[in-house]
């Protein structure tokens, strides 16, 4: 039985699955880095851990993905992202009219 603790021999067993590796991404939100640890993520969630990360934003700021054509897209709280290196994001106070 596979419990997580290590085994007799002092080796780590994994309590998960042992293919489920977290996958560790960098974005940018306002400029600033903030790793994510896993394939996708939300909105709320890429708000969540800029705002641990130290970014000085708030949940409520409206997210936007920076796109490569130099356009932007809204990311609403429930809408999922596929993360991937160097995506680019954008969060900004729902009352700025800039």
């Amino acid at each position: 039985m596979n419990t997580g603790f290590a085994n007799s021999s002092g080796a780590q067993q994994p309590a998960d699955h042992p293919d489920h590796e977290k996958h560790e991404v960098t974005v940018t939100v306002n400029e600033q880095p903030v790793k994510l640890y896993d394939n996708t993520a939300t909105g709320a969630q890429i708000k969540a851990e800029a705002i641990k990360q130290g970014v000085h934003i708030q949940q409520n700021f409206v997210l936007q993905e920076e796109l490569p054509n130099g356009m932007s897209r809204v990311v609403g709280d429930s809408d999922v992202v596929h993360l991937r290196e160097h995506l680019r994001f954008t969060a900004i106070a729902p009352d700025d009219n800039s």
